[in-house]
């Protein structure tokens, strides 16, 4: 796929946008910029993750502006859809109740979800281990998905929050007992920081592909064939050139997920 393809694609979406809200070279990527290392702020306010350095990737690749547009994760599709934007990137796993209401590009990079909880408790990501026990999942994701169908009804207590910070600061305070996310969010977000040194990874990686998916991607409109095509394009480039295993390597080293 080469540089004019990507761009001609890329201006097609821009310039057939059905409101009328996405100027001529311009693309507007919706995120939820608390989920670091995927999507963060930095102390200046600017956003940085691998996320955002995908899609700042990829407009440069077809020479249009990366318009960012700022929402709870569990906002994401509505937003979508009300076309505030045109796309979502922010780490999110194609789970079936998800494509039923959009579309999804090529996959971006893989799974890893975990459980998190303090050193020594013996908690394990297992529904028997966990009754009675507070497990906080970050609200809309496929990991309160999983918790809730498959744990909650067994008696595991589960708290949805609109952002992992707040779970993190819950775990710490002693309100929560365990953590389910993505593995490397919680290495470099939580596990490498001086809050986190009293917890760790607990037990071998949680696999339901059902819900949890096997891979993160940038989702659509349903039916925007012309957006889908161009960020489609777009990946391919940054998959060929190197640009998405440089960008893994920078932000997760070993790492990868999705939620």
């Amino acid at each position: 796929m080469n540089h004019d393809r990507v761009r001609a694609l890329f201006m097609a979406v821009a310039m057939t946008a059905a409101t009328g809200a996405c100027a001529a070279g311009t693309l507007r990527f919706g995120t939820d910029p608390s989920y670091p290392p995927y999507e963060y702020k930095l102390p200046d306010g600017r956003l940085a993750g691998l996320d955002i350095d995908i899609g700042n990737a990829m407009c440069a690749a077809a020479n249009v502006k990366c318009v960012w547009v700022e929402s709870s994760f569990d906002g994401l599709i509505a937003g979508l859809q009300a076309r505030k934007f045109d796309a979502i990137n922010a780490s999110m796993a194609p789970t079936a109740a998800r494509r039923a209401v959009m579309d999804f590009t090529q996959p971006v990079y893989a799974a890893d979800i975990r459980l998190v909880a303090a050193r020594g408790s013996g908690l394990v990501p297992d529904a028997a281990k966990l009754v009675g026990k507070r497990v906080g999942v970050l609200q809309g994701s496929t990991q309160a998905a999983f918790v809730k169908a498959n744990w909650e009804k067994r008696g595991v207590i589960v708290r949805e929050y609109q952002d992992q910070d707040s779970i993190y600061a819950d775990l710490v305070n002693g309100r929560l007992d365990a953590t389910v996310v993505v593995g490397s969010a919680a290495r470099l977000g939580f596990l490498a920081k001086p809050q986190g040194a009293r917890f760790e990874l607990a037990g071998p990686r949680i696999d339901d592909p059902a819900l949890l998916g096997a891979s993160s991607v940038i989702g659509v409109r349903k039916g925007d064939g012309k957006t889908l095509q161009a960020l489609d394009a777009a990946l391919a480039r940054l998959k060929q050139d190197g640009t998405i295993d440089r960008l893994e390597k920078q932000y997760l080293g070993a790492d990868q997920g999705a939620k």
